[in-house]
């Protein structure tokens, strides 16, 4: 097996829609295109890859440094003892001649082509990537189906309440039991309406609504919202102040004593260790978002994996950021609580598969081979674009 040729570009996903701390009006995300000699029905396999929404493209990155490690490595470098490619041992030629520390978006960079080269190891193979990576990152037993939850609620221009309140019941027609929307990009008593009007939408049950700060808050503020939300018994309180005040985490924690959840902005092994060891998080109640697609690709997300599970925590604690096909196939195969999941937004990478039926807040990763995105039509289109 030997990957020909690699084909890199950025794409817009943007929109008008805001969180706490920054807008979408200017996103946009790096995709990539790694074309194989291995051909079937006539075609090379082709592995691709992009990255999850919050995070500008890495494209750069992508084509100066990482890309051409990989590319001018001999082709048996790539190969495991099986003789067929192996994304551990691309991991490492990726990263060859990095300094540790410092993940910036060289994390997004890696991701992107990690995320292409399981998506061309799981098509050689013929199976779906949460079989693939069952078989050789788990335990041979994946999930049939996965917990989702609908993201939404941003704050955009002339958005009411009842606007918000038609979005829930939306996600809510869709499949969805459980749903996030945004605070800290309002005053605290317009958030406590916005909560509130969610709440009549699901029956006042708030264990099926979490909240999401972005990492906007102080520690005052964060203590405040804290104390004004905690009679809602809320599914989460996310990322509350910044991703490494580690030290705000914590004291958050010891008077917050529902569900707190972060990590979407911790990118390494060593930042979430740090998290672990630093940030107040507690895994009988607690949730960690890294997400796969920026923290350097499923390779590193295993490491971390083994470093929580030597910890204490279970892998179902685990819901990653992120919204896409990637880390549904990755939840199911080793067995995390759940995937976010974005219906409306970040077109066109995010959400899964055009066919994919949410039941009771559950969804399949489904049977194509690899990520699947052949099954998200007008993604596909993108992708195809890079290489024909």
């Amino acid at each position: 097996m030997k990957i020909v040729s690699a084909h890199v570009g950025t794409i817009p996903i943007s929109s008008s829609i805001r969180n706490a701390f920054i807008d979408f009006t200017k996103m946009d995300c790096t995709i990539i295109a790694l074309v194989s000699d291995t051909i079937v029905d006539g075609k090379p396999l082709v592995g691709y890859g992009f990255n999850s929404n919050g995070r500008y493209n890495a494209t750069a990155i992508l084509q100066e440094r990482i890309l051409p490690r990989l590319l001018d490595a001999p082709p048996e470098d790539l190969l495991g003892e099986d003789g067929q490619l192996s994304p551990e041992r691309a991991w490492d030629l990726m990263m060859a001649n990095e300094k540790p520390g410092g993940h910036g978006e060289r994390s997004v960079a890696v991701g992107v082509a990690d995320m292409a080269l399981h998506d061309l190891a799981a098509k050689i193979a013929g199976v779906p990537l949460y079989r693939w990576i069952s078989d050789h990152y788990g335990d041979g037993d994946p999930d049939q189906d996965v917990f989702v939850y609908a993201a939404g609620g941003y704050y955009a221009p002339g958005k009411t309440l009842e606007d918000l309140q038609a979005e829930m019941r939306g996600f809510l027609d869709q499949g969805y039991n459980v749903v996030k929307m945004k605070i800290g990009g309002a005053d605290l008593a317009e958030d406590v309406r916005r909560i509130e009007a969610v709440l009549k939408v699901l029956d006042g049950d708030g264990s099926r609504l979490a909240v999401d700060v972005n990492g906007k808050f102080d520690l005052q503020t964060a203590l405040e919202y804290g104390r004004a939300i905690e009679q809602y018994n809320l599914f989460w309180y996310e990322e509350i102040g910044d991703p490494l005040d580690y030290a705000l985490n914590a004291t958050v924690s010891e008077h917050y004593a529902n569900p707190i959840a972060t990590g979407e902005n911790l990118f390494s092994r060593q930042d979430a260790t740090n998290l672990i060891r630093y940030g107040g998080m507690r895994p009988d109640r607690d949730y960690l978002q890294v997400d796969p697609a920026l923290s350097y690709g499923l390779v590193e997300y295993k490491r971390i994996q083994d470093i929580l599970a030597r910890h204490g925590w279970s892998s179902r604690r685990c819901v990653p950021h992120g919204g896409h096909q990637f880390s549904l196939h990755i939840a199911a195969a080793l067995k995390l609580g759940g995937n976010e999941s974005y219906p409306g937004e970040f077109q066109p990478t995010g959400g899964f598969t055009d066919d994919a039926v949410v039941v009771n807040s559950r969804v399949t990763p489904g049977d194509l081979p690899g990520i699947g995105l052949e099954g998200k039509a007008e993604f596909y289109k993108v992708l195809r674009a890079l290489h024909s």
